[in-house]
């Protein structure tokens, strides 16, 4: 049988790939794997980058371009089909990494090179990957006896497991719930173009009148504007008790044995391999010393928005009351009227600004910034094989005319993609024999889609969320680093990858910038000076409880791998974070950490954090962008030469320094949040 997965040549051919091809194709790959190893193990004599490093970066190389277009399908498309056979391939991939993590001999020939001469003569990235195995070692057991060692490897592929699970019961627990409206009275308030999603999400159906879903292009308009308080509270229930013991589907899709069970063995695998708890196995792999350091910012940064936060939610009350007569709010009151009170104190909403955001024009807006800043220009590249109608593919050539890279644009919610939006890597920049391997990136958000016949009109929030995702596109496709293990986002410390993607961000906020992303769908009216001004005005809007909202998730996540006991009671320490942190209690059914998928089916666990640590990097970086004009190209130019070039090469702290002058300093967040 033909496998399209073992003949990949260039870029996937997603039409070609079925359920039936993942299984043969990850087996055969890593069996072949495996005999190489052996092969050049037996044959590495003294071992050498030539003859050891080198063969083994291709063959993890290999792995990943095949293994790209499998885990991409999982997100994107995901089907009752596709997940068993994906389900045993991660199993086996998790199998197979830490095999190669224990493998003795593999660790005395890396120790044998970072010893030799020859090391001091390899560049700094060839060191550094070397130095990254030497610790990934570490963290597979290499160090322990056999017994302990076959223990870390059921652990890592028991977590790996549970943490698909994890995903899928969300995934599930969203797609579960849906309300059917015929009377169209009960959806009033909501913006015409929120009805005309419902609308089509029932003749999807073949149901006439609305369908609403748990989908956040569904869902936030829903809170934000439906003026009967049943509907936003039975949205509210279903949402915050997804995957969980409690709501209407209580039990159904239940990841409360699955959080038990991954912070238990978290915990075993790190005490396993000589750490005090899960943070600091953690943080082995970031910038941050310590947890105690990690704690100290975060409650530091709690205790300077507390106050903020408390007087953004007493102007809410006071508004709601007075002008509404409402004397108690409840959760799913509060984005209700908050935006009544936006609208009152600065006239503006994000629907209101949604006609001035249609996706095409804020795409070449989008295109226009990074030609401005970096001298590099986007275009279309028609004719690529992609996994849905509404893919789109772009090429990324630098001033010179050099393909640098290219990426999948993959905008709109859909069923059978997971909610959220990401960037991750299809193919990574290396050197090859025949030239250069041109990074590719899949982008990835969930926007509403076209309604009728007018384009998908974006909000101001899904238009950074735009630029947010691309910035860590560029940080994937514009390096210039010719080894792939440190290539990109390879290899960058996990609490500074962010930097690239939050610093982006700020231009959705320059007038300059928006010049060219922002006209009216209908009329190609720019935003006019008026609401740009509102816009400004209400920019850092109850930005209080926003931070606080963020630093009680950083928190909860650093607590609950640092302080974890058997059987923890998970919610316990929520409400205790809550209690100490948050404005905003909200209701005992809440089951917030039920889907919290960045910590228990992502990368983000003990490092949470990293968003508001890479908001300080982002903040005091775009700092310079200020002082020097927001277009300066001298400085865009020492962004993409220190920052996205280097990629995971070099140390972020030291590539932060190279381009600002200076370690970073947390006034800037704090002014932009308006708190200084």
């Amino acid at each position: 049988m033909h496998n399209p997965l073992l003949t990949l040549q260039g870029l996937p051919p997603f039409s070609q790939i079925q359920p039936e091809h993942i299984v043969p194709a990850i087996t055969q790959l890593l069996n072949d794997n495996r005999a190489t190893i052996q092969h050049l193990l037996t044959t590495a004599q003294p071992p050498t980058w030539n003859n050891l490093i080198q063969p083994l970066n291709d063959l993890n190389d290999k792995l990943s371009r095949v293994w790209s277009p499998i885990g991409h399908l999982h997100g994107v498309a995901d089907s009752e089909a596709l997940r068993e056979p994906y389900n045993q391939a991660v199993a086996m991939k998790s199998e197979y990494h830490t095999e190669i993590g224990q493998n003795q001999v593999l660790y005395t020939a890396y120790q044998t090179i970072a010893n030799s001469a020859e090391f001091s003569q390899l560049e700094p990235a060839q060191q550094q990957i070397i130095h990254n195995e030497l610790r990934d070692f570490r963290l597979s057991g290499i160090q322990l006896p056999p017994d302990q060692q076959a223990r870390c490897k059921a652990i890592y592929q028991r977590l790996s497991k549970l943490s698909t699970e994890f995903s899928e019961h969300v995934l599930d627990a969203t797609h579960g719930w849906k309300k059917h409206v015929t009377d169209e009275n009960l959806l009033a308030g909501l913006p015409n173009l929120i009805k005309g999603l419902a609308q089509q999400n029932a003749q999807q159906e073949n149901l006439p009148g609305w369908l609403l879903t748990l989908d956040l292009p569904c869902y936030l308009p829903v809170m934000n504007y439906a003026d009967n308080r049943e509907l936003r509270q039975e949205m509210y229930e279903a949402f915050v008790t997804r995957a969980s013991d409690q709501g209407v589907n209580a039990g159904k899709w239940d990841n409360s044995a699955i959080i038990q069970e991954i912070l238990t063995l978290r915990h075993e695998l790190a005490t396993l391999l000589e750490f005090n708890n899960y943070t600091e196995f953690s943080l082995y792999t970031k910038m941050a010393d310590n947890p105690k350091q990690v704690l100290d910012f975060l409650l530091d940064l709690a205790k300077r928005a507390r106050p903020y936060a408390e007087r953004d939610l007493q102007e809410l009350h006071t508004f709601a009351k007075q002008q509404f007569g409402v004397e108690n709010l409840a959760m799913w009151d509060i984005p209700y009227y908050s935006e009544k009170l936006r609208q009152h104190d600065y006239d503006i909403s994000q629907e209101m600004l949604r006609p001035y955001f249609p996706l095409p024009k804020v795409l070449s807006g989008l295109f226009e910034v990074i030609k401005r800043l970096f001298n590099m220009s986007i275009q279309v590249h028609p004719g690529v094989d992609v996994w849905h109608e509404e893919v789109q593919f772009f090429d990324i050539f630098d001033s010179r005319g050099t393909l640098r890279g290219q990426f999948y644009l993959d905008l709109y919610a859909r069923k059978g993609k997971r909610g959220g939006a990401w960037m991750d890597e299809c193919v990574t920049r290396k050197k090859t024999a025949e030239g250069v391997q041109t990074p590719v990136a899949y982008l990835v958000c969930n926007f509403t889609p076209p309604v009728d016949k007018q384009p998908s009109l974006l909000t101001h929030n899904e238009v950074t969320t735009l630029f947010h995702e691309f910035g860590h596109g560029l940080h994937h496709l514009l390096t210039q680093v010719d080894y792939a293990p440190v290539a990109g986002i390879n290899g960058v410390l996990w609490d500074a990858v962010e930097l690239p993607s939050q610093i982006l961000e700020n231009w959705c906020w320059e007038k300059q910038a928006l010049d060219g992303m922002a006209a009216h769908y209908e009329t190609g009216e720019p935003l006019p000076d008026s609401l740009f001004a509102k816009m400004t005005a209400a920019k850092n809007f109850q930005s209080g409880l926003f931070l606080l909202r963020q630093l009680e998730f950083a928190i909860f996540d650093l607590r609950v791998h640092t302080e974890y006991y058997p059987n923890m009671d998970v919610q316990a320490l929520l409400d205790q974070v809550r209690q100490q942190i948050a404005v905003l209690i909200p209701p005992s059914f809440n089951r917030f950490q039920h889907s919290f998928t960045h910590i228990f089916a992502g990368g983000y666990a003990a490092g949470y954090y990293s968003y508001k640590w890479a908001e300080v990097l982002a903040a005091d970086a775009f700092a310079k962008f200020e002082e020097n004009g927001i277009f300066d190209q001298k400085t865009g130019q020492a962004f993409l030469n220190c920052i996205l070039e280097p990629g995971g090469s070099r140390n972020p702290m030291e590539l932060f320094v190279a381009f600002r002058g200076r370690e970073p300093q947390i006034d800037a967040l704090l002014r932009r949040c308006g708190m200084a």
